[in-house]
């Protein structure tokens, strides 16, 4: 087999040295890549015995998954979660879930009778940013508890004479 390009990676854990390589394929006329990659994984004992050996084919646009596949399972075999694919810290239970129209009146009353942001948002399940966020669009002012924006000049009714000087 001939290997056009290669990547090799070694570690050393225990006593075993476990290697991973991907290697690009040569296409069909031996002088360009082709679409195929190979990864072959072993892994010698203290004295140089095999311990481990495989080779997977794929496509190479399929290389990435196929890491990201082999990862979360050999973590998860492992007991091991992987931390990159994780939320950071305790999300909420409704955090980004839609808003309901009866969410929103609820939001509003509560707000109207001067609740506090982080009870509202304990209340909800939400984060307190999130519910500062829906506050202007149920028409409450979020800097200032249990008031209502001010109604914009282009939304207020015309009052009849009004523009008389």
């Amino acid at each position: 087999m001939n290997i056009i390009e290669e990547h090799r990676t070694e570690v050393r854990v225990g006593i075993n040295k476990y290697s991973v390589e991907v290697a690009a394929l040569p296409g069909e006329d031996q002088s360009t890549l082709s679409t195929r990659v190979a990864v072959i994984i072993g892994a010698a004992g203290p004295e140089g015995e095999t311990v481990a050996e495989g080779r997977i084919e794929v496509d190479a646009g399929a290389a990435p998954t196929l890491g990201t596949v082999l990862a979360d399972t050999l973590l998860s075999f492992a007991g091991i979660s992987n931390p990159s694919r994780r939320r950071p810290g305790n999300r909420p239970a409704q955090q980004g879930r839609p808003w309901s129209d009866e969410l929103d009146a609820e939001l509003e009353r509560l707000w109207q009778e001067g609740e506090s942001v982080e009870d509202i948002a304990a209340q909800f399940e939400r984060t307190p940013g999130g519910i500062r966020a829906r506050l202007p669009r149920v028409g409450c002012d979020p800097e200032k508890p249990g008031a209502y924006l001010p109604v914009p000049p282009s939304r207020r009714p015309e009052v009849p004479g009004g523009d008389e000087d």
